[in-house]
C-alpha cells in the first residue's frame, strides 16, 4: 500500500554536505544512530553542491542540501533545485535564523575572519590584518589566500560583504576585489583551504569563517591568529534545505527535523566544528565566537542569493577564472 510506504519512507537519505569532512560524518553517524535511517553524503563546497544539483535535475541523486551560507540556498531555489519544507522543529529557530516560508532553514551562524600565520607576518614585519583596506596593504602581496566566489559560499561571503560595505555599488565592489586580488597567491576551490595555506605557512592570511580557524589552531596549527576586519565582517547562516525530487522526500524532512534539534547542533564542538548553534538550548562552549563582540554587516541573504549568478560570473570574467582542480 503506497500510503503507507509513504509515511514511512525508504529508511535512507542521501545528503550533499559542505561543511568539513568530520562534521560530515559525525552527523551522518549521528542521524543514522538516532532513527536508524541509512544515511550517506558526498562532502564538497557549496558551490559545487548546487552545480551537482543542477547538473542532475531531471533526476536528483540526493535529498537534502546540508550546510553554506543560506544565500546559496536561495540561488538554488531560484533555479528550481530545492523546495520549500517547514519543519515543525523550525518553530524553535528565532526568525532571523530562517526563512519563513521554509525554503531554507539555519543550523548554525558563522562570522567571516581573517586567520593569519604570526611567523609569516613575522617574516614580512607586518601584522596581522585588522581590516579589508588593511589587507590590500603591499606588504602581503601574494600572501593571501581566499576561495573562488563561484565554487565557495564562504568567498561569496566575502564578495557581498564588500558589496554591502560599497552601499551595493557593484563597481566599487570590483574596484575592491581587483585591488585585492594583486595579494592574492590562489583561488582555492573549498572555503575552508585557506586556513590550511595559512596554518602551513603558505601564505600569511586565510579569508575563512572563523570558527574555521579556530578549529586549525585547535589541531596544532597554533602559530594561527583570528582577526576581524573593523569595518564590519559578513556572516553566514548555515542552512539546511530539500532537494526538489530528490530519491527519499520522506527521511528528508525527518534528517531536516532532527538538523533544528539540540541533538544535533551539540555535535559540532565534538568535531572541532565550532559554528554558533541557531537553537537557543544548544550548547555554546567557550571557542565559539560572540558575535556581540565583533562588527557585522547588515547581511542581506535573498538580495546576495539573487545576485549571486550575476557577480560570480563577473568574478569569473573580470578578477579571476574558476579554478579548475
Amino acid at each position: 500500500d503506497g500510503a503507507t510506504a509513504e509515511e514511512e519512507g525508504n529508511g535512507e537519505v542521501v545528503i550533499a554536505c559542505t561543511p568539513q569532512e568530520e562534521q560530515c560524518q559525525a552527523m551522518a553517524a549521528g542521524f543514522e544512530e538516532a532513527t536508524g535511517i541509512k544515511t550517506s553524503y558526498v562532502r564538497m563546497s557549496s558551490g559545487e553542491s548546487v552545480a551537482r544539483l543542477d547538473a542532475a535535475k531531471s533526476k536528483p541523486e540526493f535529498d537534502v542540501l546540508y550546510g553554506g551560507p543560506s544565500d546559496g540556498h536561495v540561488a538554488a531555489f531560484g533555479s528550481d533545485l530545492i523546495e520549500p519544507y517547514v519543519s515543525p522543529e523550525a518553530d524553535a529557530i528565532p526568525d532571523e535564523y530562517k526563512d519563513a516560508e521554509g525554503k531554507w532553514t539555519g543550523t548554525y551562524v558563522g562570522a567571516l575572519g581573517f586567520c593569519s600565520n604570526t611567523d609569516v607576518l613575522e617574516r614580512l614585519q607586518t601584522e596581522a590584518p585588522t581590516s579589508w583596506e588593511g589587507l590590500l596593504d603591499p606588504a602581503f602581496k601574494q600572501n593571501v589566500a581566499m576561495a573562488h566566489p563561484s565554487t565557495s559560499g564562504t568567498a561569496y561571503t566575502a564578495v557581498w560583504t564588500q558589496m554591502v560595505l560599497n552601499d551595493l555599488d557593484e563597481d566599487a565592489t570590483f574596484e575592491y576585489l581587483a585591488k585585492l586580488h594583486q595579494n592574492i597567491l590562489q583561488y582555492s576551490k573549498s572555503g575552508s583551504a585557506p586556513g590550511q595555506m595559512a596554518g602551513r605557512g603558505e601564505v600569511a592570511v586565510g579569508i575563512i569563517f572563523s570558527h574555521d580557524c579556530v578549529k586549525y589552531q585547535k589541531e596544532g596549527f597554533d602559530m594561527l591568529e583570528l582577526t576581524f576586519p573593523e569595518e564590519g565582517t559578513g556572516y553566514e547562516i548555515g542552512a539546511v534545505s530539500l532537494v526538489k525530487n530528490g530519491p527519499n522526500p520522506v527521511d528528508a524532512k525527518k534528517f531536516i527535523d532532527w538538523t533544528l534539534t539540540p541533538d544535533h547542533q551539540n555535535i559540532g564542538p565534538t568535531v572541532g566544528s565550532y559554528q554558533i548553534p541557531t537553537h537557543p538550548d544548544a550548547t555554546i562552549t567557550e571557542e565559539m565566537v560572540r558575535l556581540d563582540e565583533i562588527t557585522l554587516v547588515e547581511y542581506d541573504s535573498i538580495a546576495a542569493g539573487e545576485r549571486k549568478r550575476e557577480i560570480t560570473a563577473r568574478f569569473d570574467a573580470e578578477v579571476a577564472p574558476e579554478p579548475k582542480e
